[in-house]
Order: structure tokens, then sequence, then C-alpha cells
């Protein structure tokens, strides 16, 4: 039997690359603090894992740092190709073709109970690719705050129920159910049922919207 490998602090992996990509572009932690509307004291505790933060609230951080949601699974400020011949981790059976066995992956453990997983096994530049898995009761923002970031995003459901809270109305989905929109329009998601539901991520950068035509209007 192979020995499993041990699951790192997950929290405080994902508070230390925050403030390692924080230092690396210069940003002191009250300026970016003050411009997150939080205290100092409070992005510190995020910082060193004290504090998981909201969906809503990793978001924000790393938009104001300049830097997609995938730095908090990978030692990288920016997408390069991590090292193929990491133990457990990720291989490459054919040259150029990159592997992640089952139970290698990495989930990040967000406030609320929210879990992130990455669906590739190698960071891509300009697209993130994710699994998030929202507890009963759970929401992107406790507060009722609406998210705002860049890129276009779809979203399906995959089991369960989720409602996507926009500032002129919201959408419910269940199990096959996805839905487009800009990420730029502010959303909030939660979890009003008493299951769990899941749901994968697309968001590509440097999109503006749909193809024209796509949408038949």
């Amino acid at each position: 039997m192979e020995p499993q490998r041990a699951e790192p602090d997950l929290p405080a992996s994902i508070g230390r690359r925050l403030r390692a990509l924080r230092t690396r572009t210069g940003r002191s932690l009250a300026s970016v603090a003050q411009e997150m509307g939080i205290s100092a004291s409070a992005l510190s505790q995020i910082e060193t894992g004290a504090m998981q933060p909201s969906v809503h609230r990793l978001v924000e951080l790393v938009g104001v740092l300049g830097a997609p949601v995938s730095v908090i699974f990978d030692d990288h400020a920016v997408a390069v190709i991590p090292d193929a011949d990491a133990p457990g981790e990720l291989n490459e059976p054919v040259p150029g073709v990159f592997v992640a066995r089952v139970g290698t992956e990495t989930t990040a453990h967000l406030g609320g109970g929210v879990t992130y997983r990455r669906l590739t096994p190698v960071p891509i530049s300009g697209v993130e690719h994710f699994e998030s898995t929202y507890p009963p009761g759970a929401s992107s923002s406790a507060d009722g705050g609406l998210l705002v970031h860049a890129g276009y995003e779809s979203g399906l459901v995959v089991t369960g129920t989720l409602t996507f809270e926009f500032a002129d109305g919201e959408v419910e989905l269940g199990p096959g159910e996805s839905l487009s929109f800009a990420a730029s329009r502010p959303h909030r998601v939660a979890n009003r049922t008493d299951s769990v539901a899941v749901a994968t991520w697309l968001t590509v950068v440097g999109s503006t919207g749909p193809v024209d035509g796509a949408t038949g209007r």
C-alpha cells in the first residue's frame, strides 16, 4: 500500500502565498488593507492562516494585487509550468502532457466551509478552471457583499442547487444547469438548501463576453 501524501496546512499555505505575492508587488500590509476596506490586523490574520478568507474576500484581495485566484494553489505569482518531477503531485507520461492523479490535487478551504479545487494539472495563463463546493447555508460572502472581478465567467452546477444573486435579480440553478456573465457584474453565490452543492467554473480573464451572434439575438 502506498503511503498517503500528507496534506499541508492549507490556510497557512494560502496566507503564505498571498503574503509573498503582496511583498513581491511592493505593497505594504496597511495600504492593501486600506484599499480593501479592512483592518491591517484582519489582513495579517489571513496571511498567517489564523483566518480563512471568504470567496469574496479572497477574490478581492488577489484582484487588488493584480493576480489570478490560482496563486492560492501554487508558489508562483504568475501562471507557469511547475516541476513535472514533483513526487506524487504531477507527472508527464507523454512529453508536453501533464497529468494529476486522483488524490494528489490540492483543495483550498475558505470561509464558511466553501472549498475550491483547481481542475487543471497546471496553471493556464488567462484561464481559471475550478470546482467549488458550498455546504448547506454557505455563500461567497457572509455579509451579503457582491463580488466584482475581471474576466467572463461560466458556471455549471453539478450537484445540489445554487442561487446566483445580482444587483438586479437572481437565478437559481440545479444539476446540469449553467450560466455565463461578465465577472464585472456584481454577484454573489449562495447555497440556500440543506444539501451540499458543487459547481465547476471557467473564467476567461481576457474575454469580454459571448461570440457575436452566439446568443441568437
